[in-house]
């Protein structure tokens, strides 16, 4: 009777073990691309025995395996392996493990796999070891601190400013000379010259002044003079009728009411040049120069608005081809002068400053991941 006691009581224990079956969770055979890696994803309940085979067909070695309890607590890795036999990794508590397969050689290798489970009790061997993915939003807050305005503050100051009240175009007559110009068999010399200068700008003060365009006229004897004379007759009608800043034809045509001048048909002529006093001397040396303006006439004129024209010191050279008769030139310029006129006037100004205060402020960061769950 004692020893068939001991008989059970020694037994007892594998009978207990063997009542457990194991439970295929996945046998599949898969293949892993050079390089690459495959990794499987089941759930185990508290208390299971994971039992891992692995076998390369060809008995090629994989380059890693290894199981984890995830996301990333590694349970079992090993490398350069062609068969695990009967890897068990017994389970606290229910979780979702990893099994990663990694192939670090440029050609596939053709895998099998099975992995069972051993429940711990009778009530645990339905567990169902599917997983499936969810999306799940985990949300972090960044705090940081910035200026808020949170009033205003305005204050009144008393300021002065020079403010343009009038702007005034004028006629300014520079030069009204006759000039005599000699024959070419005059002892004096077939050639002389004028000269004149603009008015110098003045950019300062209450009131500036400024040359915004000058015209010159050459003209020979009584027949330019008559020109001259229907060219004013031309303009007196214009300064009867308004208020014009201008008393001479060249102001006319300055202004633009004249948009051309009466020259004469017939008379003597002269041969005439704008330069400035290096080209003045070429001229009367009888070398080759430069001129802004010239040519041969009995009368002419030229206006000029280039402001880089608009300065400075001017000659008008002449000269006469006929052989015993001298010439008497006249020589007119004017320039039309813009006159600006300013006055301090008195103002408020209003000056609006903000307030500032600093504050906490916390903006969401959304993070979406797919993360694998426990299957129904």
């Amino acid at each position: 009777m004692k020893t068939l006691l001991f008989t059970t009581l020694a037994i007892l224990p594998f009978f207990s073990l063997s009542q457990q079956n194991p439970v295929d969770v996945t046998d599949q055979t898969i293949k892993i691309g050079g390089m690459k890696e495959e990794i499987l994803y089941f759930g185990f309940e508290e208390g299971d025995q994971i039992v891992l085979n692995f076998e390369e067909i060809d008995g090629k070695e994989l380059k890693e395996i290894e199981v984890l309890e995830y996301p990333s607590v590694s349970k079992y890795s090993d490398f350069k392996v062609s068969n695990v036999v009967d890897k068990t990794i017994r389970t606290t508590h229910k979780s979702i493990y990893a099994f990663r397969f990694y192939n670090g050689a440029v050609s596939g290798r053709i895998c099998k796999i099975r992995i069972h489970r051993i429940p711990a009790n009778e009530q645990t061997k339905d567990f169902n070891s599917a997983v499936i993915w969810v999306t799940k939003q985990d949300t972090t807050w960044n705090t940081y601190t910035k200026d808020v305005i949170v009033g205003y503050d305005t204050t009144y100051k008393d300021v002065t400013k020079k403010e343009l009240v009038k702007t005034e175009l004028k006629e300014e007559i520079l030069f009204d000379k006759m000039q005599k110009v000699h024959s070419q068999t005059n002892e004096n010399g077939n050639k002389t010259w004028v000269f004149f200068t603009l008015p110098q700008n003045q950019p300062f003060g209450y009131e500036t002044k400024k040359v915004v365009s000058w015209a010159y006229w050459v003209g020979v004897g009584e027949e330019a003079n008559n020109a001259w004379k229907k060219n004013v007759q031309a303009i007196s009608g214009i300064v009867q009728a308004v208020a014009t800043y201008y008393t001479t034809p060249l102001g006319g045509h300055l202004a633009g009411h004249l948009t051309s001048l009466v020259l004469p048909q017939s008379g003597e002529d002269v041969i005439y040049a704008l330069v400035n006093e290096e080209n003045k001397n070429l001229f009367m040396g009888g070398y080759t120069y430069s001129a802004w303006d010239h040519g041969k006439g009995i009368a002419s004129y030229k206006k000029f608005t280039d402001p880089g024209l608009c300065s400075g010191k001017f000659y008008v050279v002449m000269a006469n081809d006929n052989y015993a008769l001298g010439i008497d030139v006249s020589v007119k310029v004017s320039a039309m002068i813009e006159i600006n006129t300013y006055e301090d006037k008195n103002y408020t100004e209003e000056h609006v400053k903000p307030r500032y205060e600093k504050k906490i402020f916390s903006d969401p960061i959304i993070k979406t991941n797919q993360v694998p769950v426990f299957g129904k």
